[in-house]
């Protein structure tokens, strides 16, 4: 397990930094119970649309990060399609 500070966006409303930890292959922010129970609320009381808008935001801030990181783990077209047609070389 590792972890290291994040730092809200620009477009985050966030006023504190939060620790992601890496487990298991996965990231996930350390939160204050506060601000977690926060989220949960504001997202029992969202519309659907809402809800939809804010993953397709997240989303897309993941993609920003994944492309900042110089897209680690990415492969070339050619390397995608010979793995969807079984090719080894």
């Amino acid at each position: 397990m590792s972890a290291e500070p994040i730092e809200p966006t620009p477009g985050e409303a966030a006023t504190e930094s939060y620790e992601v930890i890496h487990l298991g292959g996965e990231a996930a922010a350390v939160v204050p119970l506060r601000d977690l129970r926060r989220m949960k609320a504001l997202e029992r009381r969202a519309s659907a649309d809402d809800i939809e808008e804010a993953d397709a935001e997240a989303m897309y801030a993941e993609f920003e990060e994944w492309e900042a990181a110089g897209r680690p783990g990415a492969m070339s077209h050619e390397e995608v399609t010979r793995f969807l047609l079984g090719e080894t070389e």
